[in-house]
């Protein structure tokens, strides 16, 4: 790999413990990639390049000292929905934001395995739209094609980890926000189970259907960071049994029975889905028949799951409004889904919550009959930059569920799920696939996922490397905007 790419996670923090480098080499060569990249790609609302040089350093120092930790000395990004002492969290939001007194709980477990924050990545306005723009930083875009959106709302994330900025990145998934930008970055993208990666200090993200989750380019780098950032807070409502994402890797998945669903779930907005994304799922349903898998079409019961779904994100979204320190400021889709939520919030919230164990029932039966669920991450490739930035509210809607109708079905059972990248359409643009399971089967699924990397050996595609552009700085704490 070159010094203008990123290494993997695994194979920097290997060189690292080695001696093969300092941490303080490669933050100032991973600040100098995000500097070069930052007016083309705009992957970062937050660069923190004096503090994670300083990191860097003491990490150097318990290098020498003999110390060890998993990530130890490792430049990593998050999501700018994350808590990073002493930085605003500004959640894709206009205005100045007061800077957090403390670290998120996922952000404390990734620096006590050693890891050096180098910057928040850019995201939608409160993580709610499949695109990553709006006028508090511009437009972030997809280094396989600048004129295309990342996707969303981990838009930044997988943009930085795509161009090869920094090894992986931290990023949140409501309704697919990890899996769809995975998907259209050539990514792999993991939704654990809900409480897996603390969400904390809030118990529970936009009332349950908001996990953190990883992306990197090979499943063991976002299997280590899994592990990293696993863990609760003693508060936390959600504590599922511990899993070793790591040791999954290189686990023997078995011999699967695989459903391949190709109908989206029902929702009131019709979602076709696109001839060359069907086409790249068929092909990656084929190889995992080549490699002895049982693969047969079938649909989980999903019925009207979306019923349980829109109150918990709308009534998510009231609630960061009504904390919002710049109302004003914020998009006319978020007030007018935040007043959705309002009248969501009593009733119908409470028996959206109910519905859950239903669901869990009902589609938990489906897997008496098949290991893992197979089914495109989104309909369509990416849209392109500007696509569906003016639109209104409802036209938002629409388009959003006709390109991504999906993913969001298991963030409202809190179940794994995993992209994977597979393949390209015609135009160059990437294509995902998710393999879903049920209640902690992130094990399973990543062992799988690491066998379709073996022979697909899609982290060794890289996109053309960014252009380069008379950089404004980005020293200090804001990066600059388009």
């Amino acid at each position: 790999m070159t010094p203008d790419r990123a290494a993997g996670l695994t194979a920097t923090a290997r060189a690292l413990a080695g001696g093969e480098i300092s941490s303080r080499a490669l933050v100032e060569r991973t600040l100098a990639r995000i500097e070069a990249s930052q007016g083309t790609l705009n992957a970062f609302r937050i660069v923190r390049a004096e503090a994670a040089l300083a990191e860097a350093d003491a990490a150097d120092r318990e290098l020498a000292a003999g110390g060890r930790a998993p990530l130890l000395g490792v430049p990593v990004a998050v999501k700018d929905d994350m808590d990073v002492a002493g930085e605003p969290t500004a959640f894709g939001c206009q205005g100045e934001h007061p800077v957090a007194a403390e670290d998120g709980e996922a952000v404390r477990r990734l620096r006590a395995a050693g890891a050096v924050i180098v910057g928040k990545t850019n995201t939608c306005e409160l993580g709610q739209w499949p695109f990553t723009e709006g006028p508090a930083f511009g437009a972030t875009r997809n280094p396989w094609s600048t004129g295309h959106t990342p996707g969303g709302s981990s838009g930044g994330s997988a943009a930085a980890v795509a161009a090869g900025l920094v090894p992986a990145a931290l990023g949140s998934d409501g309704a697919g926000s990890v899996r769809i930008p995975a998907s259209w970055t050539h990514l792999v993208g993991i939704k654990p189970q809900r409480g897996r990666v603390s969400t904390w200090p809030r118990g529970e993200s936009f009332h349950g259907i908001t996990v953190n989750g990883t992306l990197a380019r090979t499943v063991a780098d976002a299997a280590l960071l899994l592990d990293a950032a696993s863990g609760n807070h003693a508060h936390d409502p959600h504590r599922p049994p511990a899993v070793d994402a790591s040791a999954a890797v290189d686990r023997d998945p078995g011999r699967l029975r695989i459903a391949l669903s190709l109908r989206p779930p029902f929702t009131a907005v019709p979602a076709v889905l696109r001839p060359e994304v069907r086409d790249r799922v068929l092909e990656l349903a084929e190889v995992l028949a080549a490699s002895g898998h049982t693969v047969e079409e079938a649909d989980p019961p999903y019925g009207q799951i979306g019923l349980a779904f829109v109150p918990r994100a709308t009534a998510g979204i009231a609630e960061r409004v009504a904390e919002a320190p710049f109302p004003a400021l914020l998009d006319r889709r978020t007030r007018g889904a935040a007043r959705m939520g309002r009248l969501l919030a009593g009733f119908p919230l409470r028996a959206a919550r109910r519905a859950e164990a239903v669901l869990h029932r009902r589609i938990g039966g489906f897997f008496q009959k098949y290991d893992v669920v197979l089914t495109p991450t989104t309909a369509a490739p990416p849209p392109r930059i500007g696509a569906l930035l003016d639109l209104g509210g409802f036209a938002t809607d629409r388009a959003m569920i006709a390109a991504c109708p999906y993913a969001w079905t298991w963030n409202v059972l809190g179940w794994p799920g995993v992209n994977v990248p597979a393949g390209f359409t015609p135009g160059g643009l990437p294509v995902g696939a998710q393999l879903l399971g049920p209640a902690n089967s992130e094990p399973l699924l990543i062992s799988l996922a690491a066998r379709l990397e073996a022979q697909l050996r899609w982290h060794e595609k890289w996109p053309p490397e960014p252009v380069t552009v008379e950089s404004r700085a980005v020293r200090g704490r804001s990066a600059p905007t388009l």
